[in-house]
């Protein structure tokens, strides 16, 4: 059953600077690729919402990798599915924006 996606604030954010990065230092075309990846992820959790493994039991969320520069956050919830963040991995880990 295909759940609805409700993107976070924060990941909104993140989506948006990872856009203004791609498109600053590699142009369009890399940019729109990369976004119809995390496209296509995100429509694939919408299909199969335990299709990644769970990182934080009693929160309840799951990590989906990228790519080796970016890792999307989300959880279930039981109407939508929540993207909590897109997190660029060069960072310090504790900057995910996780609340705990």
């Amino acid at each position: 059953m295909l759940k609805p996606i409700v993107w976070s604030n924060n990941a909104k954010h993140d989506i948006l600077q990872l856009v203004d990065y791609l498109i600053s230092n590699w142009g369009n075309k890399i940019a729109n690729d990369y976004m119809d990846s995390i496209e296509n992820l995100v429509n694939q959790i919408s299909i199969f919402p335990k299709l990644y493994p769970i990182i934080h039991t009693k929160l309840k969320i799951r990590k989906c990798v990228i790519s080796k520069h970016n890792t999307l956050y989300y959880r279930e919830k039981k109407e939508f599915i929540e993207i909590i963040n897109v997190f660029d991995t060069r960072q310090h880990p504790e900057k995910t924006k996780i609340k705990k």
